[in-house]
């Protein structure tokens, strides 16, 4: 993970947003901005913006604020996202497909180089540009292609058995999509998003508006 573990948490959340807010502005042809416009998109204030930014070493002008693309740059070096970010995926099911199918063509600072399943009827075929391979493949194919990053996307009672497997194969971090915590050693670190949870609360600040 480099620089990121030398980042807190929230500061790390912060900083991703603003990689994604100026790529968003990049696309649509914007060269530059200041810190206040980015305060603004970012629901965040311009001093705290700046000093987040401090940490990639790149400061802007007063005439012309930040400029777009070489802000991206300077974020990118501080996430070590210069390099492309290898991943391996298990669950082919419908959720695992949207994944494959989002990450192959809207991330290319990202690649899911291996997808993988227990089930027969899933494997040996190409699904969003990705190979889908048996799990009993899993950590070959990892070591094989340099794979340092995992996403869970299989039922609960499969999640742990599967980040273990992560784990002994040599995966770094993993992002998981089962409706359950996982247990990791303290050199691997795990996110978990879970989107029932995340419904239950919007719905509960609906119901109080």
């Amino acid at each position: 993970m480099g620089n990121a573990r030398k980042i807190s948490m929230k500061t790390l959340e912060r900083i991703v947003l603003y990689k994604r807010i100026l790529g968003d502005l990049a696309a649509k042809g914007q060269k530059t901005l200041y810190s206040h416009q980015l305060a603004e998109l970012a629901h965040n204030s311009p001093a705290q913006v700046r000093r987040d930014l401090m940490i990639t070493g790149y400061s802007g002008t007063p005439r012309r604020g930040y400029t777009t693309e070489d802000l991206i740059k300077k974020i990118s070096v501080t996430l070590n996202e210069t390099a492309e970010q290898k991943i391996a995926l298990v669950g082919i099911g419908n959720l695992g497909r949207a994944i494959l199918a989002y990450f192959n063509y809207q991330q290319p600072s990202f690649s899911i180089a291996a997808a993988f399943d227990s089930d027969e009827t899933r494997v040996d075929r190409v699904i969003a540009g990705c190979r889908c391979y048996h799990l009993r493949e899993f950590e070959s194919k990892v070591k094989e292609l340099g794979v340092t990053l995992g996403i869970v996307t299989v039922p609960a009672s499969s999640a742990q058995t599967v980040a273990d497997m992560m784990v002994s194969a040599g995966i770094k971090a993993i992002l998981n999509f089962a409706p359950v915590p996982l247990k990791v050693p303290s050199n691997v670190f795990a996110d978990r998003i879970d989107i029932t949870m995340a419904l239950e609360k919007i719905a509960y600040l609906a119901s109080i508006k």
